[in-house]
């Protein structure tokens, strides 16, 4: 079963695909343009739709969503954690 995609292997997040996703469970992703899979352990729930850090990323680090600039982290965030509105802010503001 796949649980997250991810676009591109220089992505630094991916989108959980399924419902139920609980911290410690072992994840398995599709990186879409590579067609392979990833695995990675959740370090946190991650609600269906949200997205999950597959890097490593430290406060003001870029993060890309599907080859694309999505805004920068306000804190760090380690792979497998959920990266959303409480971690990762627009650079527009």
């Amino acid at each position: 079963m796949i649980h997250f995609v991810v676009h591109d292997e220089h992505d630094s997040v991916g989108v959980v695909v399924v419902e139920g996703v609980k911290a410690g469970q072992q994840l398995k992703g599709w990186i879409m343009d590579q067609d392979k899979e990833i695995k990675v352990s959740a370090q946190s729930d991650i609600p269906i739709g949200h997205k999950l850090a597959i890097q490593k990323l430290k406060a003001n680090d870029t993060v890309i969503k599907y080859g694309v600039d999505i805004g920068r982290t306000v804190a760090p965030i380690k792979v497998g954690e959920h990266a959303h509105v409480h971690n990762i802010k627009t650079k527009r503001w």
